[in-house]
């Protein structure tokens, strides 16, 4: 079977982004460049997960390598714009890997789509890299301020669902909220 690889280095727009109403939404990340648009869905925990290892990445970078993380370039770009369309989504993320090419002080982002063998346990000589070998992938390889401007943009889309419960820190929903504190009582 054949599976795509869809590199954009650079792209001219890569995004965290959702699609419906707070607690029914869809996550994207989307990549836009050389007439061609790609979007593949994921978890929220994922997108929150990604932007926290990238902020790690970003420090780890500047420690070691003395990377310029200047946050003045973060506000001339950031952006607030909806996905673009058409919504068409290629895949499903199963793995995110993360990467700091020292050579170009650049970060490379890979979204992996999910296997047919996600659900069984890995062998342990099994090395990861063949397991995902022939999956389709999307590829992005953004700068240090670029980074953070994806960064930014994702804490917002996560934060931007529902609120969390006061007492457990579960969205609280439009319909009601069972809160384990209250012993199953709706608030």
């Amino acid at each position: 079977m054949s599976h795509h690889v869809y590199a954009f280095e650079p792209p001219e727009r890569f995004v965290a982004g959702t699609v419906g109403a707070p607690g029914e939404r869809t996550f994207f990340l989307q990549a836009r460049g050389g007439g061609r648009l790609i979007s593949v869905a994921l978890e929220k925990v994922q997108v929150s997960l990604l932007a926290e290892k990238l902020e790690e990445l970003l420090q780890e970078a500047h420690r070691r390598f003395g990377v310029d993380l200047a946050t003045e370039t973060v506000v001339e770009t950031a952006d607030n714009e909806p996905l673009d369309t058409p919504l068409d989504e290629e895949f499903r993320v199963g793995t995110l890997g993360l990467q700091f090419d020292v050579d170009s002080a650049t970060v490379i982002i890979e979204a992996i789509a999910v296997g047919d063998e996600e659900t069984e346990e890995p062998d342990e000589d099994e090395d990861e890299e063949l397991a995902t070998a022939d999956r389709d992938r999307l590829r992005v390889r953004l700068t240090p301020a670029a980074t953070k401007a994806f960064i930014e943009r994702a804490k917002r889309v996560v934060a931007s669902g529902r609120p969390p419960c006061p007492l457990c820190g579960q969205p609280l929903d439009a319909r009601g909220h069972l809160c384990p504190r209250h012993n199953g009582y709706r608030r």
